[in-house]
């Protein structure tokens, strides 16, 4: 038994105090740990649909980059993209989820990315920039849920770990000290029952 104690009637009323206790500690826990389970499983399958959507936007973009590069010079392009009219700032918030701070980030953008002239530029260059334009508030989203899901897993092992080690360790060791405390009082009680007995009949003798 790894908790010690002292076989008394005050010890074992502490005991089952502090075993009722850890029972709804775990219950709460574990009702915690299946929620965060449940959230966990819900961001997993909006990371899958994000980064595939991210990963076909930019495989697109790329590649009418690509053909733009192709109809024109490199320098064009260059010169073409070299002094951007759009501004994009990122705002990186907090709020909770199941207790656990995960980020909000805020995308603002401003301005128009088509700051060159149409004269000399190819028009799937437009729709090369336009893909990469939509592709951004995409990625901002995947950046946001992948660090909710590592936050999450990290939340998740720790609870998890609280829950075994409430279990299999603490509610165990509990269980067994208090009945290593009743079997010790019911030991005591018959050996003061047994020595009355013996005082009975001694008093008995004595007045005969």
């Amino acid at each position: 038994m790894a908790i010690k104690v002292n076989p008394n009637r005050m010890e074992l009323l502490k005991l089952k105090k502090r075993t009722e206790i850890a029972k709804r500690g775990h219950k709460l826990l574990k009702d915690k740990l299946d929620e965060l389970m449940k959230q966990f499983f819900i961001l997993i399958r909006r990371n899958r649909v994000l980064r595939q959507e991210v990963e076909e936007k930019l495989i697109q973009a790329y590649l009418l980059f690509a053909l733009a590069r192709s109809e024109v010079a490199i320098e064009v392009i260059e010169e073409a993209v070299l002094y951007p009219h759009a501004e994009v700032s990122v705002d990186v918030l907090q709020k909770t989820l199941m207790g656990v701070a995960v980020p909000q980030i805020g995308l603002q953008q401003k301005g128009t990315f088509d700051c060159y002239g149409l004269s000399t530029t190819p028009a799937i260059l437009d729709d090369a920039l336009q893909t990469f334009n939509e592709a951004l508030p995409l990625m901002i989203q995947l950046a946001e849920v992948e660090k909710a899901v590592e936050l999450l897993a990290l939340e998740i092992e720790k609870t998890r770990r609280r829950v075994n080690a409430l279990e299999h360790v603490l509610i165990p060791q509990l269980e067994e000290a208090v009945r290593y405390v009743t079997m010790k009082l019911d030991e005591m009680e018959r050996s003061y029952r047994t020595q009355l007995m013996v005082i009975k009949e001694m008093v008995s003798e004595a007045a005969i």
